[in-house]
């Protein structure tokens, strides 16, 4: 019996834990596989990063000696005509951008979820301009655009109204750019959703019909609050996005955009490889950091009152 039960004991208690030495050859593993990644963010992403905070702090072409500016650059941004002309710009754009983006995004993928045979062909054709370059997309509007030989041009002499230069106009041309951010982003957001909305539960769609309630209301008090985090995400990165818009304007304009064409990105662009001076730039872009952090850090409090997450 004793002899049993000892075996017994022996069939029931817990494999022994890998010894000290396996977990540090296991561990070593894993740090040599992680180490060419961990190199690559130390050298092309911590160390810039360290060394344009530190340049926010002096004055430096990129080639002669350094010198201590201390909170000048800073000063600089805040007092600049044309620097705060270009956050307004920034401002501008993003206000315009975001919202459609995701109005439009949440629109063609409640009108994909109703189209069933096509939807593959119309996913297609809408994803397409995602993952077209953007100096082809801005070569495409750019043709659009010109006053001279866009095709659009015979339409509005047909309808009476000469045909508008809207990169010249500087009550249009952040609107322009904004159309044609949302043209080709379109895409993206739309996917996004089309995922959302196939997990929101069909119960829930069932129990709302069985109370009478008509599609309106199914939308907006169902589906639109279980897309809250879908919503919240693509607000975050739309709204960062948005904040570093530079291909369109550098590809319209060069280097010679106009005050009230220009952003953020392109001033930081301008001022430190056409001007060459660096510590201004970095102030700059230390400045759009920290706006870019404050913005997301509200979003992620104020989600706490507006996003469900179904469990």
């Amino acid at each position: 019996m004793a002899v049993a039960t000892k075996e017994g004991a022996r069939a029931s208690a817990p494999p022994q834990t890998k010894s000290r030495t396996a977990k540090q050859k296991d561990l070593a593993f894993a740090y040599g596989f992680l180490s060419p990644q961990l190199f690559g963010m130390v050298v092309f992403l911590l160390g810039p990063l360290i060394f344009a905070f530190a340049l926010a702090f002096l004055n430096w072409d990129g080639f002669g000696t350094r010198s201590f500016a201390g909170l000048d650059n800073f000063a600089w941004v805040f007092s600049d005509p044309q620097m705060l002309t270009s956050m307004g710009n920034t401002l501008w754009f993003t206000v315009l951008q975001v919202p459609g983006l995701l109005v439009s995004g949440f629109m063609a993928a409640l009108l994909l979820q109703v189209t069933k045979k096509a939807r593959n062909i119309y996913r297609v054709f809408y994803f397409a301009p995602v993952i077209t370059s953007s100096v082809a997309v801005s070569a495409i509007w750019l043709w659009l655009l010109n006053p001279e030989l866009s095709p659009l041009n015979p339409v509005f002499r047909a309808v009476g109204i000469t045909p508008p230069d809207w990169l010249q106009n500087p009550t249009t041309v952040i609107p322009v750019m904004a159309v044609v951010s949302v043209w080709q982003g379109l895409g993206y957001q739309m996917v996004m959703f089309m995922a959302g909305l196939e997990n929101v539960p069909s119960s829930l769609m069932e129990a709302a019909d069985i109370d009478g309630a008509n599609e309106v209301q199914k939308l907006f008090r169902i589906t639109i609050p279980l897309l809250s985090p879908t919503i919240l995400f693509l607000s975050i990165t739309s709204i960062i996005g948005s904040f570093q818009v530079f291909d369109y304007i550098y590809f319209f304009f060069d280097t010679t955009a106009p005050a009230n064409a220009r952003t953020i990105v392109y001033e930081i662009v301008q001022i430190a490889f056409r001007e060459g001076n660096f510590g201004r730039s970095s102030a700059l872009a230390l400045v759009l950091f920290l706006i870019l952090l404050a913005v997301t850090g509200l979003q992620m409090v104020a989600q706490k009152r507006w996003v469900h997450y179904t469990e």
